[in-house]
């Protein structure tokens, strides 16, 4: 796992890392309601005069109107696109070495917007500058601070625009997926678009399937993880937004004893079957190694689930609209309704 903060890592270095899942367990609802909805803006139908969103933090932004030059960590702007909401300017994982869309790019045309930091620490706030942004946008896995959004440039950063941070962690996926289409909504998008309810009836479709197929298969457990050249982390599904909703749909995972963070338990290579597990649900970010990088790796080759083939990836940080979480629960339905018991 590359180092994303000088070592010691904080919390947040290590979730940018790949070495956890998540934070938070699920809180009460964040607000959805008018409140958070106080005027509509930029994009599409947006309506004209002042705009205002009050976000996960209890914080509201405001402008004189709709935002348009809108700059995002690139999970978020993703997630605004499905919606129809385009920005000009990006942060955080977007592109791989070869130059092609990271996974948490999603349909963005990476092409077309501005790359302000690819990796965790960069962010070029000259290039953010030139943009004359409206509005900044990202997620909240930590308490009171912005995702991507480094800590020695942060205020400099945020007097040059509104910022809207929505939970990543302290809360489940249907929230976090309304949220971010109340925040489009409220920049200009049409959630009665026929894209847009076709992938909200998908979703939750596939939520049903999800459910079906967990409460078919009791026995099956499945296990989180992680990995890195010289650790492999298996994390507590009750503390990420995903595995905490797939826990309330019936999935049962495998609990660890988990470090005093709460997140998850660092294993040695040499004890990562400490945990029976039937489903090995792994960590999908280029930032971690994934399964075909691990054939040097003997005691993964002989764990069970391994040797089964039920080894499947898992979305760590998901892009919370509809059209990109619905493919998500049918995946894992699917690997639940195949897979045997073996541990």
């Amino acid at each position: 796992m590359p180092n994303a903060l000088s070592s010691p890592l904080s919390r947040r270095g290590i979730l940018a890392a790949g070495g956890a899942v998540g934070l938070g367990v699920a809180l009460a609802a964040c607000g959805n309601g008018d409140d958070d909805k106080e005027s509509a803006g930029a994009g599409g139908d947006a309506k004209a005069g002042p705009w205002s969103f009050k976000d996960d933090r209890g914080e509201t932004a405001k402008a004189d109107s709709a935002p348009k030059s809108i700059v995002a960590f690139t999970g978020t702007a993703a997630a605004l696109h499905d919606y129809g909401i385009e920005v000009k300017g990006v942060f955080g994982p977007t592109t791989t070495k070869d130059g092609k869309p990271d996974i948490q790019a999603g349909d963005l045309d990476v092409t077309k917007v501005e790359i302000l930091g690819n990796v965790w620490g960069e962010f070029n706030v000259e290039k953010y500058a030139a943009l004359a942004p409206d509005l900044l946008v990202t997620a909240q896995w930590v308490e009171g601070e912005l995702w991507y959004v480094p800590e020695q440039s942060k205020d400099k950063i945020l007097k040059l625009a509104p910022s809207v941070a929505l939970l990543a962690a302290e809360t489940t996926v249907p929230k976090a997926v309304q949220r971010h289409a109340d925040l489009a909504e409220s920049l200009g998008a049409d959630l009665k678009a026929a894209k847009v309810t076709a992938a909200k009836a998908r979703f939750e479709k596939a939520a049903g399937r999800l459910r079906a197929a967990a409460k078919s298969k009791p026995d099956i457990r499945v296990l989180v993880g992680s990995a890195s050249q010289d650790l492999f982390y298996v994390s507590l599904a009750k503390m990420s937004a995903d595995t905490l909703y797939f826990q309330e749909l019936g999935v049962r995972f495998v609990e660890p004893k988990v470090n005093a963070q709460g997140f998850f338990e660092e294993l040695s290579w040499e004890n990562i079957d400490k945990y029976p597990a039937d489903i090995i649900m792994m960590d999908n970010r280029s930032s971690a190694l994934q399964p075909n990088a691990l054939s040097s790796k003997p005691t993964w080759a002989r764990l069970p689930a391994v040797e089964a083939g039920q080894v499947v990836p898992r979305v760590t940080e998901p892009i919370y609209s509809y059209d990109k979480c619905a493919p998500i629960l049918e995946d894992l339905a699917a690997a639940i309704e195949k897979a045997r018991k073996v541990a």
